[in-house]
């Protein structure tokens, strides 16, 4: 098994629905992400996908959340924007559209230097 991890970041607002304390209030993080994916093969350049390729993925999606509130934002609308749910998300989306002998290994989401949440599928 192979498996490549990219390290991106973009910028956000939320506030937790329900949640009795400072986190109920508007207030935005710098959210780093790390992706990791993985193949049991190469293609023909000896690789499992082009990191280019892998990071514009990840662009895509993070190009509707970076800067917005993401309580405004489709599924966030209806489920709290937590650590967890962002990590899920994005991990189903980038699931869409990897090539078809890649898959998502785990997408971790970071909302402070010492503070992330882990989505994977065992």
């Amino acid at each position: 098994m192979y498996e490549l991890v990219v390290n991106l970041d973009f910028a956000a607002a939320h506030h937790l629905r329900g949640y009795h304390g400072k986190c109920e209030s508007l207030h935005g993080h710098n959210w780093n992400v790390t992706v990791k994916v993985a193949s049991d093969g190469l293609d023909s350049l000896g690789m499992v996908m082009d990191f280019k390729e892998l990071k514009a993925l990840c662009g895509a999606i993070f190009e509707r959340l970076d800067h917005k509130h993401l309580n405004e934002v489709a599924p966030f609308d209806t489920i709290n924007p937590t650590t967890e749910n962002l990590a899920r998300h994005i991990y189903e989306r980038l699931s869409e559209n990897l090539p078809a002998h890649v898959t998502v290994v785990e997408v971790t989401t970071w909302e402070s230097a010492d503070c992330g949440a882990v989505y994977r599928k065992d």
